[in-house]
């Protein structure tokens, strides 16, 4: 991961949040949208604003949440609590924010479900949560602030991700200023899984559907070679890449080593990695 650490949030709390409503807006992905009194604590930032997001291990009635909001701090106290009796712990990004009604919305990309749309035993807990979350249920959050922070030399930007990072390719576009120049290459498992993002004029948007590149490779592989092939702007660029492992380190290396990028000027963060369950 990056050793920039982006902008970091402005007062964090560890908030309950309750489940408002679900969606399932295309074939890999569901829409559920947070809300509840507490969630008016959440300061909206924009752009790829991520967040811990905590989840109740099954048979768990009440969630043992942490206490303490620095990096350290929450997780040395989730450390310390017995596993039995710990939430499970995933990072998402807030899709779309409605602070007027203090409601998010974040998008799950679902892996693991039967043929039949339900979870089954190879289903994450995250991936559960989003199949089967009903109007009421709780989960645990504590804001993280943005990955995103282009330093002030950059002349245009570079966006890449897959599904997993599609949410916060969509939230950068939309808050990048009306003369941004660019390029975002997002991977997709189909046509079907592409989203409306609103870039400006001066970004160039370009989707690689991983069923028609080659529905066999690792997942990120064919955004990687489209990188690779891309023609680049001229001038300097902040890279901004996120997603599957692979994809993140692959992207960033060649951005390093054969493009001359400094190192200042990659954020790259693995989401997860192909292959290797998340505990």
């Amino acid at each position: 991961m990056s050793s920039n650490p982006g902008r970091r949030p402005v007062e964090p709390h560890v908030l309950v949040a309750e489940v408002v409503a679900t969606q399932q807006i295309s074939p890999h992905l569901v829409r559920v949208t947070l809300g509840g009194e507490q969630m008016s604590r959440l300061t909206c930032l924009g752009a790829d604003q991520w967040f811990r997001m905590f989840l109740p291990r099954p048979g768990q009635d009440a969630m043992k949440l942490p206490t303490r909001t620095s990096s350290l701090g929450w997780y040395a106290q989730y450390l310390a609590t017995p596993r039995s009796r710990r939430p499970w712990v995933r990072s998402y990004t807030i899709r779309a924010a409605r602070p007027e009604l203090s409601e998010i919305d974040v998008d799950f990309v679902l892996h693991g479900l039967s043929d039949d749309g339900t979870p089954d035993e190879h289903s994450g807990p995250a991936t559960t949560f989003a199949a089967t979350a009903r109007p009421g249920d709780t989960v645990g959050m504590l804001d993280q602030g943005c990955g995103y922070d282009p330093p002030e030399d950059a002349d245009w930007t570079l966006l890449v991700a897959d599904e997993t990072g599609l949410p916060a390719v969509a939230g950068i576009g939309e808050t990048l200023p009306a003369d941004a120049r660019g390029l975002a290459i997002v991977e997709v498992p189909t046509a079907d899984d592409r989203q409306d993002v609103r870039v400006p004029d001066g970004v160039d948007l370009l989707w690689v559907e991983r069923d028609r590149a080659d529905p066999a490779a690792v997942p990120g592989q064919a955004a990687l070679e489209v990188v690779r092939g891309a023609r680049f702007p001229a001038g300097s660029v902040y890279a901004f890449v996120v997603g599957e492992s692979g994809l993140a380190t692959g992207t960033r290396r060649h951005l390093v080593n054969d493009r001359g990028v400094p190192k200042s000027h990659v954020h790259f963060a693995g989401y997860w990695r192909h292959g290797r369950a998340a505990t």
